[in-house]
């Protein structure tokens, strides 16, 4: 398959600050360079000819870390299955995931012991709000030390949120399938408001932040449902069968918002 390389209008643009260029040039031609290495010896040889100040700083740090690598150790190298997993999920993901997997045993332990809230499954009642949790995790600006970093990537924004919010769910949905099975609850009646919540969240993300949007909806599920659910014993018309057209018209919605305003995941404000 035939690659196609950034022209020399783009190249030169971007040897000289990128300032003749617009917004989606600059990311694009990063996002290609990082794959191209055509391109990259371009754009070496447009700073040497075009931008002497910068090569001449180059050159000079260069100068200056090179006898310091020689004699720096290496770092060991990592095992096969990490390389592909730390493409997926942050090292601050890890606790969150393993404590939400925690809370779906639990509530899936009271169940079964019927200790739980009467003739509503706690494992259903908990299900739309226990992905939110890790998908915040996943893109916490307090959370990540390394989030402007991040944010700055040519392949950050959408492209980074879907993927780590599908890492969350292909933790989450299957403790969540056990626990469904294991209760009796039809798999549409907790996967539809776990996935609306998710699109919600990231749907609201682009727009307060995707922590801030997780937190005021997880606080308006317990107030209006987990709350009223746990006093009085009874399933709510949102977790019954009757409610899935509405979950699946919140999730319809969730993902047109988040397709309309994937450019809004490309700035640090996504990681309120």
């Amino acid at each position: 398959m035939s690659i196609e390389h950034a022209s020399k209008r783009i190249i030169e643009g971007y040897a000289c600050g990128g300032a003749d260029l617009s917004a989606d040039e600059v990311w694009a031609v990063e996002a290609h360079l990082e794959m191209c290495r055509v391109c990259r010896d371009r754009l070496s040889a447009a700073v040497g000819t075009g931008v002497p100040a910068v090569a001449s700083l180059v050159d000079t740090v260069w100068s200056g870390l090179e006898p310091q690598l020689a004699v720096t150790a290496t770092m060991p190298r990592r095992r096969r299955w990490s390389a592909p997993l730390s493409r997926w999920m942050t090292p601050t993901m890890v606790p969150w995931l393993a404590m939400v997997v925690g809370v779906t045993l639990l509530a899936l332990l009271l169940d079964l012991s019927d200790t739980g809230s009467g003739e509503v499954s706690l494992v259903l009642l908990l299900a739309p709000v226990l992905p939110v949790l890790g998908v915040a995790a996943s893109w916490s600006r307090g959370l990540d030390p390394a989030y402007e970093l991040t944010a700055s990537v040519p392949r950050a924004g959408l492209y980074l949120v879907l993927r780590r919010t599908a890492s969350v769910l292909g933790v989450v949905v299957p403790v969540l399938l056990v626990g469904g099975w294991a209760t009796g609850v039809m798999v549409a009646q907790w996967l539809l408001p776990c996935l609306a919540f998710t699109s919600i969240t990231l749907a609201l993300g682009g727009v307060v932040g995707v922590t801030r949007a997780a937190v005021v909806l997880a606080t308006v599920w317990a107030a209006v449902v987990v709350a009223p659910t746990l006093a009085t014993s009874r399933t709510t018309f949102a977790l019954q069968t009757d409610g899935l057209p509405a979950w699946g018209l919140i999730l319809a919605l969730g993902i047109g918002v988040v397709i309309a305003r994937r450019g809004a995941y490309t700035v640090l404000g996504a990681h309120r």
